[in-house]
């Protein structure tokens, strides 16, 4: 581990996981686990910038957890912990609050949105992202894997590290966002011209990864298409056929021409069975693993040792900071 760069994701405890979650961003986490130094955690103080019912919170904390191991997140070559264990990061935040503008923390994007959306917003949703800062600074993060509309929240903290960094002495590594190229965007079933989102209003629209083996089918086998009856990968005239056929080379080692050839000749209610016999064969293998975590005292394990570890990176951070700052006896 000491050669490879530090890697920290954050994930927001809301909505359920989705098929489209999985292919876009899960995959893609599971290869990068390889190259980097990973840290993963639940963003839950990240949530109550908006109020969430604490039973719902509570439930989607674990399941978030026991569904992203499932899905191939491994422990051995993850720190993964939940960020409200880890009482440090709260205080790192309120030190780094404290040299950091209100210009800046009221530019940021999701800020001005959310805040026109709501007159009656929270102080969270303003400062939360130097509580973000936190969360990348304390371990010392190279790098954050964040879209293209997250970019900002890295830069921010660059900001905010170098100020401290100048006022107080070297402390901080400057991270580096890194960009990620998705991996395939999976479409709205019903809507293929919307990405397949954990919060849209229609649910049949959407395979979530704890959906019933019947859920999936029923969803797949009514997904919007077309008249034509051809399987072929045309985004802009077919785009239901297209992200079907961009869920079956996502699950397979197919490629698209492989795809088409297979179903030449073949109806559209004979495509969507195989796709939906794919989705539920790779969705029952994550559920499978995912029944054996949730309540397991392996779960628990693993927070302990993620919580632990983190704990005293933040400790020693914090204690480093308060020094230079002057906040002892």
């Amino acid at each position: 581990m000491e050669n490879k760069k530090r890697l920290l994701t954050g994930l927001k405890p809301t909505g359920d996981l989705t098929l489209g979650n999985y292919i876009g961003a899960i995959m893609q986490m599971v290869k990068r686990q390889e190259e980097f130094d990973s840290y993963l955690f639940v963003a839950d103080l990240h949530a109550i910038t908006i109020h969430q019912p604490p039973e719902e919170l509570r439930r989607r904390i674990k399941e978030f957890i026991a569904l992203y191991i499932a899905c191939g997140i491994d422990p051995k070559k993850n720190t993964i912990y939940l960020q409200s264990d880890n009482e440090f990061i709260p205080s790192i935040s309120w030190l780094l609050e404290c040299s950091t503008y209100y210009g800046e923390a009221s530019r940021m994007i999701q800020f001005k949105e959310k805040s026109k959306q709501n007159a009656n917003f929270t102080l969270g949703l303003l400062t939360y992202p130097v509580l973000m800062a936190a969360d990348i600074l304390y371990v010392d993060s190279d790098y954050v894997p964040v879209g293209i509309d997250q970019k900002q929240h890295v830069e921010l903290a660059r900001d905010i590290a170098e100020r401290f960094n100048k006022m107080y002495g070297e402390t901080f590594k400057l991270p580096e966002p890194l960009i990620t190229e998705s991996g395939v965007k999976i479409k709205d079933l019903k809507d293929p011209s919307k990405k397949m989102s954990k919060s849209e209003e229609n649910p049949n629209g959407v395979i979530c990864l704890l959906d019933t083996k019947e859920q999936i089918t029923k969803k797949i086998m009514s997904a919007t298409t077309d008249s034509e009856m051809q399987v072929k990968y045309d985004p802009e005239n077919k785009p239901g056929i297209s992200n079907l056929i961009n869920i079956c080379i996502s699950l397979t080692n197919d490629t698209i021409q492989q795809v088409e050839e297979k179903f030449v000749g073949k109806n559209y209610g004979e495509f969507k069975k195989y796709v939906a016999e794919l989705v539920c064969d790779r969705i029952g293998k994550i559920q499978e693993r995912y029944e054996e975590l949730i309540n397991s005292k392996e779960l628990e394990d693993i927070l302990n040792e993620g919580a632990a570890k983190t704990k005293q990176l933040a400790k020693d951070k914090y204690e480093a900071m308060r020094q230079k700052m002057g906040l002892v006896r």
